[in-house]
């Protein structure tokens, strides 16, 4: 396994000084200049900076089918997804109806099965749904891709409008979509809304904003009277950050906006029960707390049991039941990480039997007949970051068929490859689907051995030795006199995520002491230009040397009212 290569990023300096002029921190005008940003504006989180719904193709058609149904009193089914995002962008849809008029005897939802029902919008989730007499099916987080589903529910007579942000299906080389009579897709071909990268709750949120439009145009309320949709930020933002959608510009003030939200105690019960059941404190939420402490806990519902939990978790207004909701995502999570954990081992013997060298092949596809299909993303992800490369886990579905679930690395576009690997064998792959960094895929259960030789061949097309080179961008050394509560709180108090990533120091140290705590991870006491510092390094157990360059994020622990700073190691060269 190799070195990460740790390259210091460019801070342009004219856009830095411009920054400072404008107010922002030395520090904080920095890190912002070395992310792209050009100017204070793009830092304006307010909601008036948003970009406008009209950007967004189809979505007067969208919203207008909406208000016609909401106001015709006709039952309303969201078809959610199964993750995060699906739940999250499903609470937001039936809250925001809900807010907007539609009477909540004519609201629904359904919700697949992962083991069961496979993705999206299928025939049988339409059957699923039937029971329940909608007249209008509305997809959030999927949908792009159902052909099949969307046309048996219009040959039932239901209309049938897609939200979604994935990409659409190809077929030899040219976009396939369904036939909904509206769609809401970012990522559809002919749409220039300037941010490709909204998540399913963030589309579903814009559709809202467009229908509460639309019905302030036929009288429903005026501007004075219409309903505020900002109550459904915390959900938008917990989506949007769990999805790990890019962060640009318009998703950080989705996500800023929830955050203040949450801190000021203004959030839905679920949300509010979540950081409870993490032993997380709401009045200091971040987008870190949303991506390791709320979001798990969601997807967990999702991988192990019944998203249903999450979703009513979510849509829950009694405290007291939406805590004993989040008790049980809670112990789901828990069960999860077991499971994750003995899955983890297994793959990596594996791993380890594909690296007699001590270097990994270029792309890694793993199965095990006893791994468990709601956990393989996770542990895709888990190898993917061992040893930097794509990397596929394989579980078997309960009907036989292979289900796999892969991450990538820069350089290499999961989605398009797998594309690739079905032009050059067109009955391997059943169906497969999702984006650059993570994409899913069904096989024939004897279809494992030719997906891995498919896999590796793109593989090693694709892919060169800078790529196969796990690069780390870092922030450069942090000043001595930064090295405080202030600064922490500072960074804390902005929003890092994905493409935008939290700042990351490298400074030469002195290893005073080193220890293993917990039996995986390395404790460390330091000098760092002269003073003593407390470092703790998560999932390491090998030494480091007398003398290293560390790259490190910093962290703010208090315990019986003291505050104490640690560095948390990320790499060493």
């Amino acid at each position: 396994m190799n070195q990460p290569r740790l390259v210091t990023r460019d801070v342009p300096p004219r856009e830095a000084w411009a920054l400072e002029q404008a107010g922002i921190s030395p520090l904080l005008a920095r890190l912002f200049a070395a992310r792209g940003v050009r100017s204070a504006e793009e830092l304006d989180d307010g909601l008036a900076k948003l970009l406008p719904p009209e950007g967004l193709k189809g979505i007067a058609e969208a919203a207008g089918l909406l208000a016609d149904s909401l106001l015709a009193g006709e039952h309303i089914c969201i078809v959610a997804d199964y993750d995060c995002d699906g739940a999250t962008a499903c609470a937001v849809a039936l809250r925001g109806l809900a807010l907007l008029g539609a009477r909540p005897d004519t609201l629904h939802y359904v919700v697949p099965d992962r083991a069961v029902h496979g993705y999206g919008l299928t025939p049988t989730i339409v059957e699923l749904a039937l029971p329940l007499r909608p007249q209008l099916l509305m997809t959030v987080d999927n949908g792009i891709a159902s052909h099949a589903g969307v046309a048996h529910a219009r040959a039932l007579g239901l209309k049938v409008l897609v939200t979604d942000h994935h990409l659409p299906a190809l077929v030899d080389g040219a976009v396939l979509l369904p036939e909904a009579h509206a769609m809401l897709n970012p990522n559809q071909p002919g749409c220039e809304f300037a941010s490709k990268n909204l998540a399913g709750v963030g589309v579903a949120f814009y559709l809202l904003l467009a229908l509460r439009g639309e019905l302030r145009k036929r009288g429903r309320f005026d501007s004075s009277t219409q309903p505020k949709l900002d109550g459904l930020l915390d959900l938008v933002a917990l989506g949007t950050v769990a999805d790990v959608v890019k962060l640009d510009a318009n998703n950080r003030r989705l996500v800023a906006q929830g955050l203040r939200r949450m801190r000021a105690g203004r959030m839905q019960p679920g949300i509010a029960a979540l950081f409870t059941a993490a032993g997380r404190d709401a009045s200091r939420a971040n987008a870190f707390d949303l991506g390791f402490a709320l979001g798990p806990r969601i997807n967990a519902a999702g991988r192990l049991s019944d998203m249903t939990v999450g979703i009513e978790c979510l849509l829950c207004d009694d405290s007291t039941r939406a805590l004993e909701l989040a008790k049980l995502l809670d112990a789901i999570n828990r069960e999860r990480r077991e499971i994750e954990a003995g899955m983890r081992e297994q793959a990596e013997a594996q791993l380890e039997a594909l690296m007699p060298a001590g270097d990994a092949p270029a792309a890694l596809a793993i199965f095990d007949p006893a791994f468990h299909e709601g956990v393989v993303g996770i542990v895709a992800s888990r190898l993917k970051d061992r040893v930097h490369r794509p990397a596929f886990v394989f579980a078997r579905g309960a009907d036989g068929q292979l289900k796999g679930s892969g991450r990538s690395i820069p350089g290499f576009h999961l989605r398009d490859a797998l594309d690739l690997i079905t032009k050059r064998h067109p009955d391997l792959l059943k169906k497969f689907g999702g984006h650059a960094m993570a994409a899913g895929c069904t096989l024939a259960d004897d279809g494992f051995e030719r997906f891995n030789s498919a896999f590796q061949q793109v593989a090693a097309e694709w892919l060169d030795e800078q790529a196969l080179t796990r690069t780390l961008r870092t922030d450069g050394p942090l000043a001595p006199e930064l090295f405080n509560a202030a600064t922490v709180r500072e960074l804390d108090a902005q929003v890092w995520g994905q493409a935008f990533e939290a700042p990351l120091f490298c400074d030469q140290v002195q290893i005073v002491s080193q220890r293993l705590v917990g039996e995986r991870h390395l404790k460390l006491r330091l000098r760092q230009g002269g003073l003593l510092r407390d470092a703790i390094w998560f999932g390491r157990s090998e030494p480091v040397p007398d003398e290293a360059r560390l790259a490190y994020r910093l962290s703010l622990d208090e315990y019986q009212g003291q505050e104490r700073i640690q560095m948390v190691v990320e790499a060493l060269v």
